[in-house]
């Protein structure tokens, strides 16, 4: 599931990034890299736009980040594994 359909105030971890074909989108993965949007990380949507909408603030680490969602479309996350907490 991408970071963008993940529920609200529920960590995930980040199972991959998207790998784009267009330039474009190539250097928005490279941003969102590195920033810290990596394999293994936590992460969760601590609060959304008016009505659900952008922005999403995440939460990565102890530093929070506003996302559109079509950036948060790239990040695909899973729940997280036994022993890891958030």
């Amino acid at each position: 599931m991408t970071l963008d359909q993940w529920p609200a105030r529920t960590p995930a971890q980040v199972r991959e990034v998207a790998r784009p074909t267009s330039a474009e989108a190539q250097e928005l993965v490279l941003r969102l890299t590195e920033i810290g949007f990596v394999p293994g990380e936590v992460v969760a949507i601590v609060a959304t736009g008016p009505m659900g909408r952008e922005p999403l603030a995440v939460r990565l680490g102890h530093t929070t980040f506003a996302l559109r969602r079509n950036e948060a479309q790239l990040i695909d996350v899973q729940a997280l594994p036994a022993g890891v907490s958030a």
